[in-house]
């Protein structure tokens, strides 16, 4: 199955990892070296033009989405192998 993270950008649901707010950024140390390190490798992609809602870790890519992290998990729950 897939999911749509905004704009044209869909990824399978076998490749996610996990959906963050994009507060996290701000709360956790962690999820900040986490970012800083994708950024460094080039793994991460912002989604469309406007402001990122969610973060989106897949197994290979990081994605800034702009559709909120309660949207994309519900969107998430609909398939059984998550």
């Amino acid at each position: 199955m897939y999911i749509h993270l905004g704009g044209e950008k869909i990824i399978r649901s076998s490749e996610l990892v996990a959906i963050f707010d994009i507060s996290i950024e701000k709360s956790s140390k962690i999820s900040k070296q986490y970012v800083s390190h994708a950024e460094q490798e080039k793994t991460v992609e912002h989604i469309g033009e406007e402001e990122a809602k969610s973060i989106v870790v897949t197994k290979n890519i990081v994605y800034y989405s702009p559709i909120s992290s309660a949207t994309l998990k519900k969107r998430a729950h609909h398939f059984p192998d998550l």
